[in-house]
């Protein structure tokens, strides 16, 4: 599998820090390492360590089916198989925690991920609980009480989420992928991601955030059990950073999967902070570089 991607800066082994944080960041469903390329560059910027993360199956290693370049192949599209479908869960754990063992030997790792990545800060955590000082969820999914992704898009508090609108290409199951055609022509496909994902954003700025994402999600990582263990995951400090605007995982889902996690280690809650932003996060990235800052303040 590839290696971190997109690093803000390269340490000089002479000057390395044992109390300087170093930022892991990880990406959701779709994304890659490049969607982190404003915060990383805002951190840079600020004089911190910061590493950006193509899980497997992404960035340089991402599956581009023939039939979705164009002229698109709708037919194409809905029986193509993917490499991506061999991806796991476990192969998203395996990279993850052996980037976290690498920045280690830098400083403190303050771990974060968005949407989708919370699943593997969950179990990276679980792997390797002595390696990282801090968790950051940035309105991504957190399973404690219910063991995956799928089982949590079930309750109530999910059922108001655009990802329900989505127009997914149907697929067969056996070919074990989720499949999104971002290069849709269809304004109507442009208008629910608009709405669900980017709702401050401009179609100009939707078309341009469509161009960064990959069409295949290996269907086994939303199934997999993916809980956060609390003699693990559960003693390691954590902060949620809540999407107030997010139509994708909405608040209600974001305070179910707080409230869940409170319960399961009420001696270490989660640290909370809201901000008025839709999924994709704020427009200015030097919000979330503060918040990140803060983070990096409790571990020091």
């Amino acid at each position: 599998m590839n290696d971190a991607t997109h690093v803000t800066e390269k340490a000089d082994p002479a000057a390395r820090s044992s109390t300087r944080p170093v930022f892991v960041l990880v990406h959701g469903a779709g994304g890659n390492s490049y969607g982190w390329a404003p915060v990383l560059a805002e951190l840079a910027l600020r004089g911190h360590l910061a590493v950006a993360v193509d899980l497997p199956g992404h960035g340089p290693e991402a599956y581009f089916p023939r039939s979705y370049q164009t002229p698109q192949d709708p037919e194409g599209l809905r029986t193509e198989p993917s490499t991506t479908a061999n991806v796991t869960s476990a192969h998203f754990t395996d990279h993850v925690a052996d980037v976290v063992r690498r920045a280690h030997r830098l400083g403190p790792v303050v771990l974060v991920g968005q949407s989708m990545g919370g699943l593997t800060l969950n179990t990276v955590a679980n792997r390797v609980p002595e390696l990282i000082s801090h968790l950051v969820y940035v309105s991504a999914f957190c399973p404690s009480a219910r063991a995956t992704m799928q089982q949590l898009m079930t309750t109530p508090e999910a059922a108001a989420s655009a990802i329900f609108r989505l127009p997914v290409v149907p697929m067969p199951a056996e070919r074990g992928v989720n499949r999104v055609n971002w290069r849709s022509g269809d304004p109507e496909f442009l208008r629910v991601v608009r709405e669900g994902m980017a709702a401050d954003r401009t179609d100009d700025e939707v078309r341009t955030l469509l161009n960064i994402l990959e069409p295949d999600e290996s269907a086994e990582i939303g199934a997999a059990d993916t809980r956060g263990l609390p003699e693990s995951w559960g003693r390691i400090p954590r902060t949620y950073l809540r999407f107030t605007e997010d139509r994708t995982i909405p608040p209600e889902l974001q305070d179910l999967m707080i409230e869940e996690a409170d319960e399961l280690t009420p001696e270490n809650p989660f640290r909370v902070r809201s901000l008025a932003a839709p999924h994709i996060g704020p427009r200015d990235p030097g919000e979330l570089a503060v918040e990140l800052e803060l983070v990096a303040e409790l571990c020091r």
